[in-house]
């Protein structure tokens, strides 16, 4: 499976004046633990602006999401997460394979 995601905190955390961020709109800090958690999670990944996809079985990447997300949770008093996936059992390497096809068919 590939499962690409995207969560974000709002609101300030219960509690709290500052929260862990800034007073600012910027959720860099959030999103950064969302992504050392992928990262530290050994499953093959890929971060860029908008998303973070990650490779593996169901159960193993949708606990490295949630485990992301309530990381994210810490920063606001709610979170947004957007979630895309490719249920394709039997397949490996599409994190990278899906754009090599890709690139190989604008190549001819």
């Amino acid at each position: 499976m590939l499962l690409a995601f995207s969560v974000a905190p709002s609101g300030r955390p219960s509690g709290s004046e500052a929260g862990p961020g800034t007073d600012d709109a910027s959720v860099h800090n959030a999103v950064a633990e969302a992504v050392r958690i992928v990262r530290d999670s050994g499953l093959p990944n890929h971060t860029d602006s908008m998303f973070t996809t990650i490779e593996g079985e169901w159960d193993e990447v949708f606990d490295v999401v949630k485990r992301a997300t309530e990381a994210v949770g810490r920063y606001g008093s709610r979170v947004a997460l957007v979630i895309k996936a490719d249920i394709r059992p039997g397949y490996t390497g599409e994190l990278t394979g899906k754009l090599d096809r890709l690139e190989k068919a604008l190549r001819e």
